[in-house]
């Protein structure tokens, strides 16, 4: 099953909350303790992606005072990641993280953290794929895993996430998912099972995955795309790749699962239509005065 642009788009601020307890199937419905809950819709109510956390192998504990919490900003060249131990749901400035500033309950962590879907009530996939996949990649990565609530697209389990730039993995094998670890603690992303980059239309997405199969650049920050347009279902868009750019254009192609109605309906992807590479721009033109 194709993986490509299928990272979540709504996703470029997040919200993690240390979570042992019992997990909702929707977070939406706020079946959860008080602080949690409040914390989860004004998160909500500000565009942030709450996601739920804990430790992997662990369950229902008594809980501390207080809530462990960390936030990702994916914006921009230079995306951040921080933590905190904040009192209450009050005590976390999120429209700091919204503005892009450091909230002051929490400070800057200097190691990406990797979460793990295994959200049982929302898919059994998850967690029966997702449940050895994280315990494994937590021996490797000692303190930087978590298990976490529903990230999107279910039928790509196991899938990973990598903070704070939001870099999504789908249909992962243990072995896949400490090599893309390893490779995005280096500053690199590998296409094999790579979903994407969140936050991006799903159409760019394919873009970027594209202009990188093509170029076999996988240094995360190296591709950004300049400009785009759509015709209908086509795209095209402009790609800084390195010191190169590329014209591409992709546009929306059916695909069947292979388990058939029973599983999955079709699936949408993208195809590649044309990919191009532009003269550089050897001059500017004067200014007229």
């Amino acid at each position: 099953m194709p993986t490509l642009a299928s990272a979540t788009v709504g996703a470029r601020l997040w919200l993690l909350v240390e979570y042992p307890g019992p997990w909702p199937s929707h977070l939406e419905s706020f079946d959860l303790p008080e602080d949690v809950a409040a914390l989860v819709r004004r998160a909500l109510d500000r565009g942030v992606r709450p996601q739920l956390i804990r430790r992997p192998g662990r369950r229902a504990r008594p809980r501390q005072q207080g809530m462990r919490v960390l936030v990702a900003y994916g914006e921009g060249p230079e995306p951040w990641l921080a933590s905190g131990f904040v009192a209450g749901p009050d005590d976390l400035d999120l429209d700091a993280l919204v503005a892009g500033v450091v909230p002051e309950s929490c400070i800057l962590e200097d190691e990406p953290v990797f979460l793990v879907c295994t959200h049982a009530k929302r898919n059994a996939c998850c967690a029966r794929i997702g449940l050895p996949l994280a315990r494994t990649l937590a021996e490797n990565l000692p303190g930087r895993v978590w298990e976490t609530s529903h990230v999107g697209g279910d039928r790509y389990a196991a899938n990973l996430v990598c903070l704070p730039h939001g870099i999504f993995y789908g249909s992962m094998s243990q072995a896949a998912a400490i090599a893309a670890a390893n490779a995005y603690r280096l500053g690199e992303v590998i296409l094999d099972r790579f979903r994407g980059r969140a936050g991006i239309p799903e159409p760019l997405q394919a873009v970027e995955h594209f202009a990188r199969a093509h170029t076999g650049e996988c240094s995360v920050g190296a591709v950004a795309v300049e400009s785009s347009r759509s015709d209908g279902d086509v795209t095209e868009a402009i790609v800084r790749v390195g010191d190169t750019r590329l014209q591409v254009v992709v546009e929306p192609s059916a695909f069947r699962a292979p388990c058939g109605t029973a599983c999955a309906e079709t699936i949408t992807t993208y195809r590649l239509v044309s990919l191009d590479r532009l003269a550089p721009v050897r001059y500017a033109t004067p200014a007229l005065t």
